[in-house]
C-alpha cells in the first residue's frame, strides 16, 4: 500500500503562531523525511505555513526539488493583492507545485468569499487546472455555489471542514454537516485529517470514528484523503499511530478502501504521478 500524507508543514522562520503546533523555530525537510521513514510514510504534500514563515513557499520548493519522488506542494499567495493574479498561469511550473491551499481563518479574511475578493480565483484556477484546498471558519457551505459554477475546478476540504475555532466553540457538528453537504459535487473531496486534534480521547480516538465514517460514506474511498498535519497536536499521537489509526483501527475500511484513502486518491486528485 502506498501511503501518502495529504498534509505536512516544514518551516524555518521561527516558532509557529498556532500553539497546537510544535513550538520549535524550524522543522526541516530532512527531519520530516526521517519521521516519515520511521512511520512508514512513502510521500507527503507540503502546505507552506506562510502565517508564521513568510519564506515557507520557497522552502517547500527547495525540498520538492531535492526529493521529487517523496515531496510535493500545495502553495499559497496573498489573495487580496492584485499582483497575485499573474501567478496562476505559471504556478504549477515551480518544482513540486501541484496546487493551492488557503486557510481563510483570520478575521480580515472572513468576508473574502462574499465580498468579491476571491471571485477572480475560481475561473482562473479552473482554466489552469489548479486544485484548491481550503479551510474556513464555518463558511464551507459557500463553496456549494463555487463547486456548481466551476465543475472542472478541483476542490478539497481541509481537516474535515473543522477549524480550531469551530472546535473551541462547540460548532464541530455544524462544520461536519456543511462538509457532508458538499459531497454531491463530484469535483469536491475531503481530507480526513486532524483527528487527534479534534478527539477528546487518547489513541485510537474512538470518539472520532462516527465522524470519519460519516464523511467517508458521503465521499467514498476515491474522494477521501488521509492526512496527519503531524506537527499539530504532536503530544497526542506519534506519526506511526496516525498511520495505524486508519490502517488498523477503522474496521469499516476494506483493504481496497485503505489503498485509496491512504494515498492513491490524493495522488490522483492532485495529478501527482
Amino acid at each position: 500500500m502506498l501511503i501518502v500524507d495529504a498534509q505536512v508543514h516544514i518551516w524555518s522562520g521561527g516558532k509557529p503562531t498556532n500553539a497546537n503546533h510544535r513550538q520549535v523555530a524550524a522543522f526541516t525537510a530532512d527531519e520530516l523525511l526521517k519521521e516519515m521513514d520511521e512511520a512508514g510514510v512513502n510521500a507527503a504534500v507540503i502546505h507552506p505555513p506562510a502565517s508564521w514563515d513568510p519564506n515557507s513557499n520557497e522552502l517547500a520548493v527547495e525540498a520538492a526539488r531535492k526529493h521529487p519522488d517523496r515531496l510535493a506542494i500545495l502553495g499559497n499567495f496573498p489573495l487580496d493583492r492584485p499582483e497575485s493574479r499573474q501567478l496562476v498561469d505559471t504556478w504549477k511550473q515551480r518544482p513540486g507545485m501541484l496546487g493551492l491551499r488557503f486557510a481563510l481563518l483570520a478575521p480580515h479574511q472572513q468576508t473574502w468569499l462574499t465580498d468579491g475578493t476571491m471571485d477572480w480565483l475560481w475561473p482562473a484556477a479552473e482554466k489552469a487546472r489548479i486544485p484548491i484546498m481550503f479551510l474556513t471558519n464555518g463558511q464551507t457551505h459557500l463553496f456549494d455555489r463555487i463547486a456548481e459554477r466551476h465543475p472542472q475546478l478541483t476542490l478539497v476540504i481541509d481537516h474535515m471542514g473543522v477549524s480550531s475555532d469551530a472546535l473551541k466553540n462547540g460548532k464541530m457538528p455544524e462544520a461536519i454537516d456543511q462538509s457532508v453537504a458538499l459531497a454531491k459535487h463530484p469535483n469536491v473531496s475531503v481530507k480526513l485529517s486532524a483527528a487527534p486534534l479534534f478527539s477528546s480521547e487518547p489513541y485510537p480516538f474512538r470518539d472520532m470514528t462516527p465522524t470519519i465514517r460519516r464523511l467517508f460514506d458521503a465521499y467514498g474511498p476515491r474522494r477521501s484523503h488521509w492526512g496527519t498535519d503531524v506537527t499539530n497536536s504532536f503530544a497526542k499521537a506519534t506519526y506511526r499511530q496516525r498511520v495505524t489509526h486508519f490502517t488498523e483501527e477503522l474496521s469499516f475500511l476494506s483493504e481496497d478502501d485503505k489503498d485509496w484513502v491512504m494515498g492513491r486518491a490524493i495522488m490522483e486528485r492532485l495529478g501527482w504521478s
